[in-house]
């Protein structure tokens, strides 16, 4: 072998060991806002490795120094503006954790400097905004992902598995979706959360946005990002004094060629859930909680054959959302377009809310083009 051509295999073979390490690093994160307390969530996973807390953008110090006593970590991680964390940490990934109309201010700071951004669901309050943080990630080739709670659920893909690829209960007709609790009051979140959401602008709505979102964001993954030829919502305020400025309950009917959906977004259950009833010509999937899954096949005019499935956590990294994050922004995983995190499918989801919204408040059924 000539001395060149084995100096060239070396080279390559540091340079591949070199990309091994630097994929094992973990994912150096910026947490933008610690308003929104699905914050504990990114605080009680990075423990786990993938992710490394390099800085806190959170102008309210009380706010800041409550988290710091909770997590152990210094208030030196913590900056006042998106602009000096940048300068001082030069993170490679930011999550947002703020009101939902703050999420195009951290695109908009984010991905000029090529930064990627994870946000809460959903992705952007109005279409308008959403198109603005498509045009900057597209324009400055950064990831950016949406996180729902449901996303992680193994009922969630077992019962996709089960009717879409296997076909398990024939053509699906009809999928039902409820999601909600006892209202944000209710249930005791802190201040600095209830304050926005529960305003129409920094929300976007009520929960129509706060949980109608889960279920059109399972229904574009379920339909592959077709969408609806018309939406129809109602929506009511059914708890004036704990929700004055917003709507409470909403119901959702999306029609497809041939299926419908039916989406319940509550603060007005006694019992807080997110379960799903997806229902075919053969039979029915019932994802009732997490980990909990049944399927009945029918026989004759109500007879069926039932299984109760108990299923484990996902693997690794699909069983958390900022272990996903890290490994779509190394090139680890590649979403398709209409994945549950996925751009292309929460651009869809934006468009349908905003009709959820016109059509509640025209009291009529908006046809999509």
């Amino acid at each position: 072998m000539k001395l060149a051509q084995l100096f060239i295999i070396l080279i390559s073979i540091f340079s591949m060991n070199a990309n091994a390490q630097e994929n094992k690093a973990p994912l150096k994160v910026g947490v933008i806002g610690l308003t929104h307390t699905h914050v504990h969530w990114i605080f009680g996973s990075e423990p786990r490795g993938e992710i490394e807390i390099v800085g806190i953008v959170e102008p309210n110090t009380e706010l800041a120094k409550q988290y710091a006593e909770q997590y152990k970590f210094s208030l030196q991680k913590v900056y006042p503006t998106m602009q000096e964390m940048f300068d001082a940490v030069k993170p490679e990934a930011v999550t947002a954790f703020g009101t939902i109309y703050e999420h195009l201010e951290v695109v908009e700071a984010a991905a000029p400097l090529g930064i990627h951004v994870m946000v809460e669901k959903p992705l952007a309050v109005s279409r308008k905004h959403a198109l603005r943080m498509q045009e900057l990630a597209e324009k400055h080739k950064i990831h950016l992902l949406t996180n729902y709670e449901t996303t992680w659920y193994p009922t969630t893909h077992k019962a996709y598995e089960l009717a879409k690829e296997e076909n398990t209960i024939g053509g699906i007709r009809k999928i039902m979706v409820h999601d909600g609790h006892k209202g944000p009051k209710r249930i005791g979140v802190n201040e600095e959360f209830l304050e926005w959401l529960t305003d129409p602008v920094q929300n976007g709505g009520g929960a129509e946005i706060d949980f109608g979102c889960y279920g059109v964001n399972i229904l574009t993954w379920f339909m592959d990002g077709k969408r609806p030829n018309s939406v129809t919502a109602i929506t009511q305020q059914l708890q004036p004094d704990n929700n004055p400025k917003v709507n409470d309950e909403s119901i959702i009917l999306l029609q497809y060629d041939s299926t419908v959906a039916v989406i319940q977004g509550s603060w007005n259950w006694p019992i807080g859930r997110k379960d799903m009833e997806i229902y075919g010509t053969e039979g029915v999937v019932y994802a009732d909680n997490r980990n909990t899954l049944r399927v009945r096949i029918s026989k004759g005019y109500d007879g069926f054959d039932e299984q109760v499935m108990k299923l484990e956590e996902r693997t690794t990294p699909y069983d958390d959302p900022f272990a996903l994050f890290a490994a779509v922004v190394k090139n680890e995983v590649v979403l398709e377009e209409y994945d549950l995190n996925a751009l292309g499918n929460n651009m869809i989801v934006v468009e349908i809310l905003d009709a959820v919204k016109k059509s509640a408040e025209q009291n009529k059924t908006i046809f999509l083009k």
